[in-house]
């Protein structure tokens, strides 16, 4: 497989966004940016690992929007990794963290990678709103094209679904608008519209638990009831056990292909 030197640079109007490889001096920048990910959900051992290991192992699959100032106003993370490796072939139920997996587990053991997976877009609260988390996604597409690849996938995390965390996802993901058939969620409906489809249901594509001291310092709630916790920010409840000491929170996101 070919790898160029750098992917298509995308601007928009006072806009630049390139890789990190590229770029590197903006590393510390692309990592204190400021952005609004539940407090909860960063603590997802996958995330804590492995996170750091893209921007520092990865650059070339890190991207990294500046505005007229210079300052980080959006970032990309994406892996590579052999989907179609045996005992592999289809898009693991384990979504995110599983896919961070294969790709470190491929990078580490030289395993050719065939095909590029999303983690993560993030924009600054600021910039929300304005059509950027589509041209990072397009600039991500344009980077795995620019490398040889045939195929970008992505656990998406529905961007409207903590606002009914009790609806289940294989319900949820799958909800289109009448007036042209497009999905409700507006994260679904942005990849959706830059040629993707709906591929299935990752019912437990992160996990994220603790003692419920830590429930209440990362959420603010009282954790002291035994069941289903509604937790701002959490697609789906939150389960406490106060007999325990413990409560757990897995998340379910919704795998889409993008064809390049």
């Amino acid at each position: 497989m070919s790898t160029p030197p750098g992917p298509s640079s995308r601007s928009a109007p006072s806009l630049r966004i390139t890789t990190l490889a590229e770029r590197p001096e903006l590393a510390a920048a692309l990592w204190a940016m400021p952005d609004n990910w539940p407090v909860f959900a960063v603590r997802d051992p996958a995330a804590v690992l492995l996170m750091p290991r893209i921007r520092d192992e990865l650059p070339e699959y890190v991207l990294v929007a500046t505005d007229a100032d210079g300052e980080v106003v959006a970032r990309g993370f994406s892996v590579p990794f052999a989907l179609y490796a045996e005992e592999r072939g289809e898009l693991p139920d384990r979504g995110w963290d599983q896919v961070l997996q294969w790709a470190f587990a491929d990078l580490a053991s030289g395993r050719a990678p065939d095909t590029v997976s999303a983690v993560e877009i993030t924009v600054v609260p600021a910039m929300q709103g304005r059509g950027l988390s589509g041209l990072m996604l397009a600039a991500m597409r344009d980077n795995a094209r620019g490398r040889g690849f045939r195929e970008v996938v992505a656990p998406v995390r529905p961007s409207a679904k903590h606002l009914e965390p009790a609806v289940p996802m294989s319900e949820y993901a799958y909800r289109v608008r009448e007036a042209d058939g497009l999905p409700s969620d507006p994260w679904l409906r942005v990849h959706v519209r830059a040629g993707a489809v709906i591929d299935k249901v990752a019912p437990a594509s992160m996990a994220v638990s603790g003692s419920l001291a830590q429930w209440r310092a990362w959420t603010g709630l009282a954790f002291d009831a035994a069941g289903p916790v509604e937790v701002p920010g959490a697609l789906v409840p939150v389960r406490c056990e106060p007999a325990h000491d413990h409560a757990s929170y897995v998340e379910p996101n919704v795998w889409v292909r993008h064809a390049l």
